[in-house]
């Protein structure tokens, strides 16, 4: 049967497909307190909602005696560290430039399990980053991969582009064993961060995180951090792109993963001209539709303000008195910038 769920894995256009037990984490609870008596949490305050669950998978669903954990590879086909260069083009994170992972994942995973159930009986859950479930750690226990330093999961098939599903099942099946490290003395994610979010290496401090300032924090961004952002407005790839394991990554073979022409480096004045309806527009299906124009625009401004266009200075002065308080702050600091004041 655990062949058969890989191979049915594999048909359903995941990459890899392992499995291991809901208790095969007993490390999580304990840094996942460490980590958020840090704060590195920053706003994101469902972290510490459910810690029972988030620490012990084990807990979520005591019925469950495996998890089947897959990678869905969402490898880009051109450099992502390109469009840093080009100051007046806004950088979108890769996972982010087509179709939102959740719904495609999740399709294939609701797929899988009922065939899964069909074949084999039991129960099934199935979540993609929408549940107080430690993935990462458990696709290392699966033998997936593993945290690399920027405590991001790495894999030595995928290099570090892939999405992670969960498939929970009352089925005992067997187990694969886990990965080990293979970071060895490598830095360079932790070293090319612009914002020094890694306060050691396997730490990340979200609050300093390019990732979590431009999608899950809410009102103004740090002064301090704003210049450090430089055009990323959506996310941050760098500390993935440099992965040496990327020399394995290949391109997604999923065409909604395939980055649309107008996200991979859009005109920064075109986006800050956006209004709400234009926004859901344009990311319409995408992940960066959950942030809303106004962060969306917010990030925009910031990434203007770092650009040194002066083309550009229009935009923003047209946003001084934007509604949103956190759009019309960023749109002064913008023109200060470009002003050089």
């Amino acid at each position: 049967m655990k062949r058969r769920v890989v191979a049915r894995a594999l048909d359903e256009g995941f990459s890899v497909a392992r499995i291991c037990a809901p208790d095969a984490v007993p490390q999580v609870m304990d840094r996942l307190r460490a980590y958020l008596d840090n704060g590195y949490h920053g706003q994101m305050g469902w972290m510490e909602d459910r810690v029972h669950w988030r620490g012990d998978p084990a807990a979520l669903w005591p019925e469950a005696r495996s998890v089947v954990m897959l990678a869905e590879n969402y490898g880009p086909d051109h450099d992502p560290m390109a469009v840093l260069e080009k100051r007046d083009r806004a950088a979108i994170s890769v996972y982010a430039q087509n179709r939102d992972y959740h719904d495609v994942a999740k399709k294939r995973l609701k797929r899988l399990g009922r065939w899964l159930i069909e074949e084999a009986g039991g129960e099934i859950k199935v979540f993609v980053d929408t549940a107080p479930v430690p993935e990462k750690a458990l696709a290392q226990a699966a033998g997936v991969g593993w945290q690399g330093k920027h405590t991001n999961v790495v894999s030595r098939e995928l290099g570090s582009w892939f999405f992670l599903g969960c498939l929970f099942t009352t089925l005992d099946l067997p187990k694969d064993a886990p990965e080990v490290d293979h970071c060895g003395s490598c830095r360079r994610c932790l070293d090319i961060c612009p914002t020094d979010a890694f306060p050691a290496p396997y730490q990340l401090d979200a609050r300093r995180c390019i990732s979590y300032l431009t999608i899950e924090h809410k009102g103004p961004v740090d002064e301090a951090l704003r210049a450090a952002l430089g055009n990323r407005i959506y996310g941050c790839d760098d500390c993935l792109a440099v992965c040496p394991w990327n020399k394995f990554a290949e391109r997604a073979a999923e065409q909604k993963y395939h980055a649309r022409d107008e996200l991979m480096a859009p005109d920064l004045g075109a986006l800050a001209a956006l209004d709400d309806a234009g926004f859901r527009a344009l990311f319409s299906g995408s992940p960066v539709k959950r942030i809303g124009r106004d962060r969306f625009v917010r990030n925009v401004c910031y990434a203007i303000g770092n650009s040194g266009t002066a083309r550009l200075m229009p935009a923003v002065q047209a946003l001084c008195e934007d509604p949103d308080p956190a759009v019309a702050d960023a749109a002064r600091w913008a023109v200060a910038r470009l002003r050089g004041t």
